[in-house]
């Protein structure tokens, strides 16, 4: 018996589906959610959520929100949420560069946090794009 899994954000429902495991970006560190979990509500963090089914591993961006967990239901309700296809990850490279120029030109505290947010932000959204690529191994050189 699996986990139904449901990731919803005020714009749209981004995933439902059928799990073995997820792992939650919780305020105070990662969570494991297995099926049979107590029930939970819980404040999410920016980072990365990873769901589990079979040795499918499917991989998502989450920047803040909740999470309510049932003995067999997990439903995450983010601010943001992105699966790894939808990440551009040129734009996010660019984010990333941008914040950490920024960062290093020392602004005021307020300037500051903002750049800090969006470097995590885009942190995030690589993590997660490059999780999914596919792996392939460098070619050996002919001889």
């Amino acid at each position: 018996m699996g986990l139904r899994l449901d990731i919803v954000t005020p714009e749209r429902e981004l995933f439902t589906g059928e799990v073995d495991t997820v792992l939650v970006p919780g305020a105070e560190g990662q969570l494991g959610i297995l099926p049979q979990h107590a029930p939970l509500i819980t404040v999410l963090d920016e980072g990365v959520l990873t769901a589990r089914r079979g040795a499918e591993s499917l991989a998502f961006a989450i920047h803040g929100g909740y999470m309510q967990v049932l003995s067999d239901h997990v439903i995450v309700l983010a601010d943001v949420a992105e699966q790894a296809e939808e990440i551009d990850v040129e734009r996010a490279e660019e984010a990333r560069r941008r914040a950490e120029e920024l960062l290093k030109k020392q602004p005021p505290p307020e300037e500051q946090r903002a750049a800090m947010a969006a470097l995590q932000r885009s942190l995030v959204r690589l993590r997660v794009a490059r999780r999914q690529r596919p792996y392939r191994p460098e070619r050996e050189p002919e001889s």
